[in-house]
């Protein structure tokens, strides 16, 4: 016969600690049916469940205590009958999925009403891990950023609930919150798909150079009308475009040299460069910017409209089909297939209404700093933090990140 246990310590974490512990299971050949460890600010606690025969039961808890008291641990023994067991080992088949806070700062309220309305929904937590690096106490004078992730179980049927939920919180908050399930495919994304303008570049093009062509404010406000989704792209395009004839080709050199970067930029694609990741621009901007990016960042495909210039002068038009919502999300399946990828390890990032048909194809579609009307149809969305925030997404930890 057997006994199930539940053996755990907790105290001031050192090396050596597991060794120790494993070496008293070992030696009486015992069963480890799980284990498990976290530390908080180099506090340990380190759980075992185990399965012992009766015979040797007596002799393997008097061990275990005599170590963890000679390494000043704390221990703890608790039975765990067998339909216990059985019923924790049936939740093991339950799916999971990955809730992931992030923001300036994370305050005790903000957690607090993440979690509940986890709990409210049908779902429990399996393990947090805080994705974000140490916080100095002296004011840095850097901008601040935090960053939980959560691994909750569970088949809620209110999934549409949460979500709401989380909005609501995330709006209240001054967060951002993400919500995936936790499958191969967010293991193994390979791809991010950015659009440019108010994305990847903190400016839209088509209004800088109307400004130089003194026709800023006619064209802002199409622009505008056009991101809300209250014009269609191609047709807004046009009049926009049409306002350019004449402009220098000078013009958009001196343009392209000034191109504010989105913050966060350089660090997210160095960093995604460096664990293999492919990137690529699809904008319903202009190419002539794009292969600019794509120089200076590393970008491996750029897609966007080719602006027709002659005599060194802007026609007002542009050559081929324009890069509309639809083509952006064309343009995503072409290059997943040349990659030979699902789309389910594409993420997509995009700020504007054209966005949503390549967001919501994506596997992982994040509206990022947009329209409310964006940010309420796409499924992930990033407001509180610069482009690096997709990081946390993945899973990545600062200390994993390249400095951009």
């Amino acid at each position: 016969m057997h006994q199930i246990i539940l053996f755990s310590v907790s105290g001031p974490d050192q090396p050596g600690l597991t060794s120790a512990l494993t070496e008293v299971l070992a030696r009486h050949e015992v069963r480890i049916l799980d284990i498990g460890q976290a530390n908080i600010h180099d506090t340990l606690t380190l759980g075992f469940l185990l399965r012992i025969t009766n015979e040797r039961h007596q002799s393997v808890m008097q061990e275990l205590l005599f170590k963890a008291h000679g390494l000043g641990l704390q221990t703890r023994f608790q039975p765990v009958t067998a339909d216990e067991y059985a019923n924790w080992v049936e939740a093991g088949g339950k799916p999971r999925s990955i809730v992931t806070v992030l923001g300036p700062e994370l305050t005790p309220q903000a957690l607090n009403r993440v979690s509940e309305a986890i709990r409210a929904n049908g779902f429990n937590i399996d393990s947090i891990k805080r994705l974000s690096g140490r916080v100095p106490l002296t004011d840095s004078g850097r901008p601040t950023r935090a960053c939980v992730e959560f691994s909750i179980r569970g088949m809620s049927k209110r999934l549409e609930v949460l979500r709401a939920a989380f909005m609501d919180i995330a709006r209240a908050e001054g967060i951002d919150i993400a919500f995936q399930l936790d499958n191969v495919y967010r293991r193994n994304r390979r791809l991010v798909v950015f659009d440019m303008d108010s994305t990847l570049i903190r400016c839209e093009v088509i209004d800088e150079l109307a400004k130089a062509a003194g026709v800023g404010e006619q064209v802002s406000r199409i622009t505008e009308l056009a991101m809300q989704g209250k014009l269609d792209f191609k047709e807004s395009f046009r009049m926009r475009l049409s306002q350019l004839k004449g402009l220098d080709e000078a013009v958009l050199a001196r343009i392209a040299a000034d191109l504010p970067l989105t913050p966060g930029a350089e660090r997210l694609i160095a960093t995604l460069k460096s664990i293999g990741y492919k990137t690529a621009i699809i904008s319903g901007g202009f190419q002539y910017f794009g292969k600019h990016l794509q120089r200076k960042l590393g970008i491996d495909y750029v897609f966007a409209n080719e602006l027709e210039i002659r005599d060194g002068q802007v026609t007002g038009q542009v050559s081929g089909d324009i890069v509309d919502g639809p083509r952006k999300a064309e343009l995503l399946k072409a290059i997943a297939t040349r990659e030979g990828i699902s789309l389910e390890q594409v993420i997509a990032v995009g700020d504007g209404a054209n966005d949503l048909p390549m967001l919501n194809i994506a596997g992982l579609g994040i509206a990022f700093h947009a329209k409310p009307v964006v940010k309420a149809s796409a499924r992930q969305s990033i407001s509180t933090l610069g482009l690096d925030g997709i990081l946390y997404l993945i899973g990545l930890r600062d200390r994993d990140v390249v400095s951009g």
